[in-house]
């Protein structure tokens, strides 16, 4: 029996390589806008965090969501995306 391909993801915050369904999708559309996409839908160029506040602050600290994304994020976005992830944790 053919077993199905598990698609796999690095989270930008611990570096480690998890199915895709574990993490959270951070996208940034096609305006520029970065947000948190729960869905994992939304269109735009994406990168992958850990369901953890941690793992988002250690991205945030060394800046990989935006050499990620080539664009500076404000702290807001920082705070509302740590906001949603600690609603849904």
């Amino acid at each position: 029996m053919h077993q199905k391909k598990i698609p796999m993801r690095m989270c930008t915050g611990c570096g480690e390589m998890k199915p895709k369904r574990e993490l959270v999708r951070v996208v940034k559309s096609p305006e520029g806008e970065v947000s948190l996409d729960l869905t994992g839908r939304k269109p735009g160029r994406g990168a992958y965090v850990c369901r953890s506040t941690a793992c988002l602050k250690a991205a945030r600290k060394a800046r990989r969501l935006e050499k990620a994304f080539s664009c500076r994020i404000p702290d807001e976005v920082y705070d509302r995306m740590e906001e949603e992830l600690s609603r849904n944790e």
